[in-house]
């Protein structure tokens, strides 16, 4: 028993330390890593991933894998900016609109994509990796391939404004996790989203309407895969088509990293947040250390492999719903 518990207990803890080791091991190599002005610049880069991330530990919470994520940012990013545009193209105007417009049509797309897999009952993997293409498509046709630019002061003072030394961005990001982990652990959703990752069948037969449970937590991951979409145009100023581009590796990545088992039922918003941290400061160590681009992307397979083959019991363990 005590064994088992201090196991537990390590891989609960283990992400957290990698993050710490990093940090200090990149320190050593190059002591200007460690400072408020790069550490700006971390969770500014991380904090367009973070909310996607945090839409898919909502559905690996509940045993599922959501590969719709890109082209739902796509898409919403440039339904924000064209709205946006129209409206006025500055938020003292009534194109703030496209704000919570943005996060609504996020919300439908994650609840279609949801509806697809259990309507149909598909696997989620391929009827979100369809739905994806879906989204790309839509982008693709709304801006005819060109990129729309979002220049209003107001909106990009996201970016630019800083307080304590981080981006506004960061701190509304911020307040954004503190909202999903809220929903995680104190609110009925949370519990059911734990419930069907836990055993979907026992689930059922509680009287748990497992299916409306999978629609909504698809739907909560879509409102979240907009909110990193606004963030992603609010940094670079552009919606296009290629905004969504590698969203997919980044968000499952650092939520597996950060301790999110893919059966379910184990992790949750906090181990997101630790695991994008971990790719970003991976990321960022690799250039302030000068290493090859090539290189982050074959650490981070390999960290993804370890982080699975540590935390998994496989003798147990049946595969992704």
């Amino acid at each position: 028993m005590g064994a088992r518990i201090s196991r537990a207990t390590l891989l609960r803890w283990a992400p957290f330390l990698v993050l710490i080791a990093l940090v200090v091991f990149f320190t050593i190599l190059n002591p200007s890593f460690f400072s408020l002005r790069n550490a700006a610049r971390i969770a500014l880069a991380a904090t367009p991933a973070l909310m996607v991330a945090i839409g898919v530990t909502f559905i690996l919470i509940m045993g599922s894998i959501d590969l719709s994520m890109e082209g739902a940012v796509s898409v919403t990013a440039v339904l924000f900016a064209t709205v946006f545009l129209q409206l006025g193209g500055t938020l003292a105007s009534w194109a703030w609109i496209a704000l919570p417009a943005a996060v609504l049509a996020g919300a439908v797309f994650g609840m279609l994509n949801g509806w697809l897999h259990v309507k149909l009952q598909i696997p989620s993997f391929m009827a979100s990796l369809a739905f994806g293409f879906v989204g790309t498509g839509l982008a693709l046709m709304m801006t005819g391939g060109d990129r729309i630019r979002v220049e209003d002061e107001l909106f990009r003072g996201l970016l630019t404004f800083r307080f304590a030394g981080f981006p506004l961005m960061v701190w509304l990001a911020f307040g954004f996790v503190l909202i999903a982990w809220f929903i995680q652990t104190r609110t009925t959703i949370g519990r059911n989203l734990y419930a069907v990752g836990g055993g979907e069948e026992l689930a059922h037969a509680s009287g748990l309407n497992t299916r409306r449970v999978r629609v909504i937590g698809f739907t909560l991951a879509g409102a979240f895969y907009a909110l990193g979409a606004l963030m992603a145009v609010a940094r670079i100023g552009i919606a296009e088509t290629a905004t969504g581009n590698n969203f997919m590796f980044i968000s499952i990545t650092s939520a597996v990293v950060g301790g999110v088992a893919l059966w379910g039922g184990i992790g949750g918003v906090w181990n997101a947040v630790v695991g994008v941290l971990i790719v970003n400061v991976i990321n960022n160590g690799m250039v302030v250390i000068g290493l090859p681009d090539y290189l982050q992307d074959g650490v981070l397979g390999l960290m993804v492999i370890l982080a699975v083959v540590l935390s998994t019991d496989r003798r147990l363990v049946s595969f992704v719903k």
